[in-house]
């Protein structure tokens, strides 16, 4: 068996173990399993159902119902870009375009290769005034241009290169 998948089931089993394998508790095991690998797997979540003893349609409807939780891998640093009135009369599709163009996003792909940035609008982030807004991880840059967008992205990655 592969020892990284052992390693990942091991985790998961740590996490059934923490809520004694409760169904009662699915959103709160989801959570913590979505904590440590940035979304929920599907193999993951099958695991979960039958650990639990509840049909899989049950922990995916959790998983697809709450808007939190997403069955996607993500980046390590997810931008989000505000696209509310106030950010988009302010040109928030500028900051959109150049995010996408600075990460390679072709067509509807929001993950950048190599897995470090997620792109996601979002319909308001409550800073209008701070207009346009981007939220990376739980940093806030108010008042973003095109410029300030890809400075953001550079010293982002000057960061990583720092710590790798």
């Amino acid at each position: 068996m592969d020892t990284g998948l052992s390693l990942k089931f091991d985790h998961v089993c740590s996490v059934l173990d923490k809520y004694e394998r409760n169904p009662n508790k699915l959103i709160a095991i989801l959570q913590e399993i979505q904590d440590e690998y940035n979304y929920l797997p599907e193999d993951i979540m099958a695991y979960v159902a039958t650990a639990l003893g509840i049909p899989p349609g049950s922990v995916f409807g959790v998983a697809t119902f709450y808007s939190h939780f997403t069955l996607e891998p993500k980046g390590k640093y997810v931008i989000k870009v505000c696209d509310g009135t106030a950010c988009h009369v302010r040109k928030s599709e500028d900051i959109i375009k150049v995010i996408r163009q600075e990460l390679n996003l072709v067509d509807k792909t929001t993950t950048s290769e190599d897995k470090m940035f997620t792109l996601e609008t979002v319909a308001c982030l409550g800073a209008c005034g701070l207009a346009p807004v981007v939220v990376v991880n739980e940093k806030v840059y108010p008042a973003m241009t095109k410029e300030k967008t890809k400075d953001m992205i550079n010293e982002i990655r000057e960061e990583e290169k720092q710590y790798a």
